[in-house]
């Protein structure tokens, strides 16, 4: 609690931004959990869900939540992929949100992967002041799917510089959480066109590249990833992986100038 404030300022309001593509199998569980944890953690959340031209269940699994937690679902007819979606997601809570210095968006899989357990530390360091919140993937006694293994092992050689040089130590995950007010900022020269030109891990490297000069403090959370609870395999191919990741070898961390430049006055 923080005595003299109005109640808005207090917590954030949580934006859990799920892109789906074929996910029957997982989202119902998913979003149950979500609410589990959310409700025992005590704070306002809204969980965003793009359904991207699924052509399973997905849709009648999503119908069945939408009255017993706080759900929006968005549609994409014709798919447009990771990238795609999580571009939308990540507008539409900039969008809804009326205070981007207190509010933040999670981004998480569909496919349970990452267990909504881990929302809770990565809002908690948000309440302490980071601005972005990056998991990092631990090693797992759980079975780890070959293609996974092997773009894990040889991602740091292709990325050379750029892995050694990120802010995290994870670059390649994509389960974090951003305070609104640094994608708002990371995002306002794009005027409603793409900011993703990569796709997969990719682009989550290439997302963080973006965000991460506006972040004043960036911290890491641990996580672990579970590819046996949808019962297929993985879809990650390794190779188109380690290809996408070529793309965004030079990918630079430094603040913008004029970022720079009011933190210097500030300093």
């Amino acid at each position: 609690m923080w005595p003299g404030f109005p109640y808005e300022w207090r917590t954030p309001l949580i934006y859990v931004c799920i892109p789906a593509h074929n996910e029957e199998r997982t989202i119902g569980v998913l979003l149950w959990k979500v609410r589990k944890v959310m409700r025992e953690f005590g704070r306002d959340y809204e969980v965003l869900v793009l359904n991207d031209a699924s052509t399973d269940g997905t849709a009648e699994a999503l119908d069945r939540y939408r009255r017993v937690l706080p759900l929006r679902v968005l549609e994409e007819k014709q798919g447009v992929g990771y990238p795609g979606a999580v571009q939308r997601l990540l507008r539409e809570a900039l969008k809804r949100t009326n205070y981007p210095k207190r509010d933040a968006a999670v981004l998480m899989q569909a496919d349970f992967t990452e267990s909504p357990d881990y929302i809770v530390p990565l809002i908690k360091s948000v309440e302490g002041g980071a601005d972005i919140v990056a998991g990092v993937v631990e090693r797992s006694e759980h079975p780890v799917p070959r293609p996974v293994r092997m773009a894990r092992r040889f991602a740091p050689w292709v990325l050379g510089s750029a892995m050694r040089g990120a802010p995290v130590s994870d670059p390649l995950s994509g389960f974090r959480a951003y305070r609104l007010i640094v994608l708002k900022k990371a995002l306002a020269d794009f005027n409603g066109k793409p900011f993703l030109t990569t796709d997969g891990w990719a682009s989550n490297v290439e997302l963080l590249g973006l965000v991460a000069p506006h972040a004043r403090r960036i911290v890491e959370a641990p996580l672990t990833l579970r590819y046996d609870a949808d019962g297929r395999p993985s879809r990650l191919n390794a190779v188109r992986t380690l290809r996408g990741l070529l793309r965004v070898r030079r990918e630079r961390w430094e603040r913008p100038a004029k970022e720079e430049e009011k933190a210097r006055q500030r300093g």
